[in-house]
């Protein structure tokens, strides 16, 4: 058994995962439910998110669906940005209905339907998450709908249970 990391920028953690004892680097994150990781000898993370993240025992888990870029009555933008930026206002909006912010999100998978869209999502996903950094994919794929260019999924940590609007 593994004893707990400690956490916090500059701090060196050793994963037995391999038995080679390989030292990481724990990324300071907003969070007190989770802690991102920075691997030595793999490359360097672009565009701001972690190799890895760890979640405090105890917190809570929330699993946000894919958030597509559509408004409450099925409409959505023509272009990639202000879709990828309606998605995200959907997934900080579910993430609020389930008591959490973007300061709780741990992972984020985003699919885009075209690699032209490769840096216009990471000018907006930077935009949104600031200098939060959870752990990301970025998956091209085609979507259910043929006109959305974007979905969003997120995983989230809380460390206390807060009220929910949805009673939970």
């Amino acid at each position: 058994m593994m004893p707990s990391p400690r956490t916090g920028e500059g701090i060196i953690a050793f994963s037995m995962a391999t038995g080679l004892g390989v030292p990481l680097r724990l990324a300071r994150m907003s969070s007190a439910s989770f802690r991102g990781i920075d691997v030595p000898g793999v490359r360097a993370p672009a565009g701001g998110f972690v190799h890895a993240t760890v979640v405090a025992a105890g917190s809570d888990l929330v699993f946000v669906s894919g958030q597509t870029p559509e408004d409450v009555d099925g409409s959505f933008p023509p272009d990639f940005e202000s879709q990828a930026r309606m998605a995200w206002r959907n997934v900080e909006r579910t993430l609020a209905a389930a008591g959490c912010t973007l300061d709780d999100v741990a992972k984020v998978n985003m699919y885009i339907r075209d690699r032209i869209y490769r840096e216009p999502n990471r000018t907006v996903r930077n935009e949104v998450l600031g200098d939060r950094r959870p752990a990301l994919t970025v998956l091209v794929t085609d979507h259910w709908d043929e006109g959305w260019l974007i979905e969003i999924e997120v995983i989230a940590a809380r460390r206390e249970r807060r009220k929910t609007s949805a009673g939970s």
